[in-house]
């Protein structure tokens, strides 16, 4: 049958049915401690994390019958692949199925900021009617960092607002049917900065992205933009952001994700030009069913001997 753990706070209808045949574990909370961690996965055939459980070579070492690890949700810097390529684990990520609901939320937020929502919120609670002017997205500049699944969904749904759209990804093709079909235009990062009205950032934490956004970077940015981070929070350090936010050099700034999750008290809070919400830009009950399906069927495929339909390792199947 096969035994399975899940780690973390997911679960849906093809997890439920897979239960039907699998012996199923569901162990939410185990990904806090790691020796509570070791020991749920220990004799484990597969198991399910999201992005805090860390599956490290330890963790691998610890579970020598494990055959897949799979990962709801985008990114995989909480699991060493290489080590699980050693270990001839499958690594299953449904890369790509939350890239709308990301998208949906990008522009919810950059609206939000573009429209001073949250101040008139505040404003109206307290008993006040100001009605102050707001900007339009239409007709302006939109700069991605990042052009993988999620930036180019929000390329798709800024069709219909008229925008320009400019992005930088050192390892995107410009010439790509994908990339002229979205109407992206790629050019360098110091352009990107200096022409966008809205920065959105779909980067994943890697030695190359982290603090990515330093102050040298922030002052290239064009005077009165916003910035909305969707990627990983490493990309951004959040000094230089509030940095960025006092000066006036931003007009604003959205954080669906930050360098340690939850955050820690600091010099962002107290901005009233900033919004945050909890790394939730991806969670909708439609995507989580869409990945929640990708994994349970790779999961039953590598179980029953088959090959994973999203392996993002070097194994589709386990050695």
């Amino acid at each position: 049958m096969g035994s399975i753990v899940v780690v973390e706070d997911v679960w849906g209808d093809a997890l439920e049915k897979l239960a039907e045949t699998h012996e199923v574990r569901r162990e939410p909370d185990a990904w806090i401690d790691p020796d509570l961690l070791r020991h749920a996965v220990a004799g484990a055939d597969a198991v399910v994390v999201r992005n805090r459980a860390l599956v490290t070579a330890e963790l691998l070492a610890a579970a020598p019958d494990l055959r897949i690890v799979a990962r709801a949700g985008t990114g995989l810097d909480n699991i060493d692949v290489p080590a699980a390529d050693r270990a001839g684990v499958v690594v299953s990520a449904a890369l790509g199925a939350n890239a709308v609901s990301v998208a949906e939320h990008t522009l919810l937020l950059a609206l939000a900021l573009l429209r001073d929502l949250p101040k008139h919120d505040r404003a109206v609670r307290a008993g006040t009617w100001q009605r102050r002017p707001g900007r339009e997205l239409s007709g302006r500049t939109w700069g991605l960092l990042g052009l993988g699944a999620t930036g180019l969904a929000v390329a798709e749904l800024l069709r219909g607002f008229g925008t320009r759209v400019l992005a930088h990804d050192p390892y995107v093709d410009p010439a790509a049917e994908r990339v002229r079909a979205a109407g992206v235009t790629v050019c360098g990062i110091d352009t990107v900065l200096a022409e966008s009205d809205v920065l959105s950032v779909h980067l994943p934490a890697t030695d190359e992205t982290r603090n990515l956004l330093d102050t040298r970077l922030l002052d290239n940015v064009k005077d009165g933009a916003v910035l909305v981070s969707v990627g990983r929070g490493e990309v951004i350090d959040e000094d230089a952001l509030a940095g960025a936010l006092t000066s006036g050099r931003l007009a604003g700034a959205a954080l669906d994700v930050r360098a340690v999750e939850p955050p820690e008290p600091g010099p962002l809070d107290d901005l009233p030009s900033v919004i945050f919400s909890p790394h939730v830009a991806g969670i909708t009950v439609e995507s989580q069913e869409r990945i929640v399906s990708v994994l349970a069927e790779d999961i039953a495929a590598v179980l029953d001997g088959g090959e994973a339909g999203h392996a993002v390792g070097a194994h589709r199947a386990a050695r």
